[in-house]
């Protein structure tokens, strides 16, 4: 009972791992104190729903893959999205997973792309990796015809505005996604509104370029 409690939402095999045998984890179904969430994926019954538990349920379910675009997007606070599956990426030449009762929405990326820029993040439950704020929006303009250029142009402002990046880590994966030339036109556009008045300029943390702040948004701008 203690190893369903402290795992919250586990595989059979984290249970069994902990010393526990697959019969008493039936008997724990069959007296209603673990719940079956999925073929091998369970959550004890007073586990506490949380805002990510979607995220570690899937997490658990597919660990190879990693949280991407609009659902990323909505993880790090970033834009007005909300999708209703979890965007998920998996490396190219993977074997897909069989999870037809999970709200997941899959993504092939290149075996490079899909190890750059993954963070993991500890959530009641599980670990989740997730795309960081830097590595998603470079994926967004990646994938623009699948979000839509407006969801990319929000998504950099945002993260820009809200300091969640670096000009480096832009750049770094912006040339990783192969789309700095797609994304220059908007970096520009917003180099030429920073000039304009009420605006401040964000320094990157090489010190060689800023970018566009509104400074009625960023009081602290340097």
């Amino acid at each position: 009972m203690e190893a369903a409690r402290s795992l919250g939402v586990f595989r059979a095999r984290e249970f069994v791992g902990c010393g526990f045998s697959r019969e008493y984890l039936r008997r724990l179904g069959a007296r209603g104190e673990v719940t079956q969430l999925s073929r091998g994926l369970y959550r004890y019954r007073k586990f506490e729903a949380v805002e990510y538990q979607t995220l570690v349920e899937v997490a658990k379910r597919i660990p190879d893959g990693v949280v991407c675009l609009l659902s990323s997007l909505v993880f790090h606070r970033l834009g007005t999205q909300a999708p209703h599956a979890v965007w998920l990426a998996l490396p190219r030449g993977h074997r897909r997973p069989s999870a037809a009762d999970l709200p997941v929405r899959l993504h092939v990326y290149s075996k490079v792309s899909h190890a750059a820029g993954i963070e993991e993040h500890e959530l009641p439950g599980g670990t989740v990796r997730v795309y960081s704020p830097a590595k998603t929006v470079a994926d967004c303009f990646k994938f623009r015809s699948k979000v839509g250029i407006d969801v990319c142009v929000e998504a950099l402002s945002d993260c820009l505005r809200q300091r969640r990046a670096t000009l480096p880590e832009i750049e770094r994966h912006a040339k990783i996604c192969r789309v700095s030339r797609v994304m220059r036109p908007y970096l520009e556009a917003m180099q030429r509104v920073a000039q304009t008045p009420g605006i401040c300029r964000l320094r990157s943390s090489s010190g060689s370029s800023t970018w566009p702040v509104r400074s009625a948004r960023m009081p602290t701008c340097s």
